[in-house]
């Protein structure tokens, strides 16, 4: 039952959506810390370059600074929470405690990325760097477990489009790829978009592909189609890191036909993983609103759609926000929301069995037991409207 065949009434509520089992793909490590543990980290580290030193004012700080329709503007507030994350244990909490914060929101798989390049001013080293936060997904899964919560959190490395050193990190995921308990799932690179094409960094892809190993690029958020085209027939992506602008190479007819360009069929036939991040969108200007935002329309199309909060600090966002938000907008019910998660699921970077069974084991039973007490409540509420009519 979808927002297209299901009756009135049947979206699911605020605390179904945030016991729901998700899946995130889009996540960044440096977009996602608690505003207390930044003003912590800064006073550790002697950071005096904070806007506000209050956590609840500093987290409505980065909300407003992020909310300007620029991503380079969006870019520039990361400097603070880079600035705090340049020693080992600053490096272990954060990624420890982002690790709890996706468990405690029912998220139960995750890739979470961040470039080990912005970490080194601290004096650590590229490998010191893995590991820490390697370390802190290890240690926020457990504090989950014994928490009630189950999650897995695989690593993906960035490289900046605007630098020079995508190889060595490209070389530096492929070092860390097999790690017993988890480790390295694939490779990324970010950045401002207009000016640092992917072309840049062929040769870091051409590696990766040699090795067997997978790789997503940040594409089509704040440039469009050339960046979509280039990411994926140049470079090979697996996936587009949001790759929301293939909507500009979608048609909606008066009639309300809709008619694919060369590029989107490509990406809806090869069933090319989008990595959408709605409220993100919102704020660098590539959606007006979430009602308005394509992913309605990509859903309805069957693209290889996910939901991702991307910059979780920044957005003032989690998983089940995104959910709330696209729920209100779309109707969308507990079927649309599996149908997203386990497109993220089947689109992850970790091996077919595992993913599999995720989605056997995890995903769908969780849905099934959501769905069953619909029915039930549905079947309660129907039998006592008869008996009072009795």
């Amino acid at each position: 039952m979808t927002s297209q065949t299901a009756p009135k009434g049947t979206t699911p509520s605020s605390d179904q959506i945030r016991r729901a089992p998700k899946v995130l793909l889009h996540d960044h490590l440096d977009g996602g810390l608690r505003p207390g543990t930044i003003v912590d980290l800064a006073r550790e580290a002697g950071y005096s370059h904070l806007p506000e030193a209050d956590p609840d004012k500093l987290g409505i700080w980065f909300r407003e600074a992020a909310d300007s329709g620029s991503l380079e503007r969006y870019l520039e507030t990361f400097s603070h929470t880079v600035g705090v994350m340049q020693t080992r244990d600053a490096l272990v909490r954060v990624a420890a405690e982002c690790a709890e914060d996706l468990a405690e929101d029912g998220v139960v798989y995750a890739e979470v990325r961040y470039a080990p390049e912005q970490h080194l001013s601290g004096g650590l080293s590229l490998e010191e760097v893995v590991e820490a936060v390697n370390e802190g997904f290890r240690e926020g899964e457990r504090r989950a477990r014994a928490n009630g919560h189950r999650i897995r959190v695989g690593a993906l490395l960035t490289a900046m489009r605007h630098a020079a050193r995508a190889l060595e990190i490209a070389e530096l995921a492929n070092r860390y790829r097999d790690l017993a308990g988890g480790g390295v799932v694939g490779f990324d690179i970010a950045g401002a978009e207009a000016g640092f094409p992917p072309t840049r960094h062929l040769d870091a892809f051409e590696y990766l592909k040699r090795e067997n190993n997978h790789f997503t690029i940040h594409a089509g958020e704040a440039f469009g189609l050339p960046s979509i085209w280039q990411a994926l027939q140049w470079c090979g992506a697996d996936r587009l890191g949001h790759g929301v602008r293939i909507i500009d190479d979608i048609q909606v007819q008066a009639d309300g036909s809709v008619k694919l360009g060369r590029l989107a069929s490509y990406v809806r036939d090869k069933r090319i993983p989008l990595e959408l991040c709605p409220s993100s969108n919102l704020q660098t200007g590539a959606a007006a609103s979430y009602a308005e935002h394509p992913i309605g329309l990509l859903r309805r199309l069957h693209f290889r759609a996910t939901v991702n909060t991307d910059n979780r600090l920044m957005s003032g966002t989690s998983m089940s926000r995104e959910f709330e938000h696209l729920v209100e907008a779309f109707g969308y019910t507990l079927d649309d929301m599996q149908w997203f998660s386990v497109n993220a699921m089947k689109s992850a970077f970790i091996p077919f069995d595992e993913r599999l069974a995720m989605i056997n084991d995890v995903v769908k039973p969780g849905y099934a037991e959501l769905k069953s007490e619909w029915l039930f409540q549905q079947t309660a509420s129907t039998s006592g409207s008869v008996a009072s009519e009795g």
